[in-house]
């Protein structure tokens, strides 16, 4: 297939290596970057063969058959809304931005005058699936613990309030909807808004922000009631070694995704 990809960082470049593992490695690859950002993309994608694009004009153009959006939640702003108008189904990794109300409407907008689909990556958590099948039966509540070891925490709110080096015992610093979550914590915020809009919405999802100095990995989890069922989800994360602060299971997550484009059964 011919695949498209908004960034270049640690998912962008390790998810057509995975492909390639599992003997996918698509026809073509082109990469959308920022200005000025073309070599530093060519080599960073290594031995991978991509064709680089500074503008989104010219990378619509090439016609990608799927677009995964693997850069900021500007990129959902921006280059992700043109190629919806444009046609292109993209695969939105940094869900977090639609947080914005302003924003999901304007995604929204974009695919359907595009007459395409924008596909919300599942990330770092599971069970989506069957939250998104319960919220048909009415969601009662839907309760997320994102826990963390302190230091993860850095470069957040949270340094403010904790002090994260000192910690001897798990400490909640947050407590709130996943809307207000994703506003204050814009670089924890895709879990979260990925639960949101799979089961009862940003108002009604809660969320737990937790530092704790037992645990050695990024733990995700939540709770659902609903008419349909109840059910507890614990998924406990392994960082990429290339960048700790991605979690592998995102990359596998759209990896299986862009399998599914092709492959003759999907699951």
């Amino acid at each position: 297939m011919h695949l498209g990809l908004i960034g270049y960082g640690n998912i962008a470049t390790l998810l057509p290596r995975i492909l390639g593992q599992q003997g996918a490695l698509p026809s073509r690859i082109d990469v959308l970057v920022r200005p000025g950002r073309a070599d530093a993309a060519r080599a960073a994608f290594g031995e991978t063969v991509v064709t680089v694009h500074e503008d989104t004009a010219t990378f619509i153009a090439s016609a990608p058959a799927l677009v995964v959006e693997a850069a900021t939640h500007m990129a959902v702003k921006t280059s992700v809304l043109e190629c919806l108008r444009a046609g292109l189904p993209v695969l939105i990794v940094s869900v977090g931005a639609l947080a914005d109300a302003t924003l999901e409407a304007a995604v929204r907008d974009a695919a359907e005058a595009g007459h395409t689909q924008a596909h919300l990556s599942s990330g770092a958590v599971g069970g989506i699936d069957m939250l998104a099948a319960a919220r048909l039966s009415g969601i009662t509540s839907v309760a997320y613990t994102s826990r963390k070891p302190p230091m993860a925490w850095r470069g957040t709110p949270a340094e403010d309030l904790l002090d994260l080096a000192s910690l001897t015992e798990a400490t909640t610093f947050y407590q709130g909807t996943a809307r207000a979550a994703a506003t204050d914590y814009p670089k924890n915020a895709n879990v979260a808004a990925t639960i949101a809009l799979a089961g009862a919405g940003f108002e009604a999802t809660e969320v737990r922000m937790v530092a704790d100095p037992a645990v050695s990995a990024n733990i995700h989890e939540f709770t659902l009631r609903s008419g349909a069922l109840d059910f507890t989800v614990t998924l406990e994360g392994k960082p990429s070694p290339e960048n700790p602060k991605t979690s592998l299971s995102t990359v596998y997550a759209l990896a299986r995704t862009v399998l599914n484009q092709t492959a003759l059964i999907t699951v």
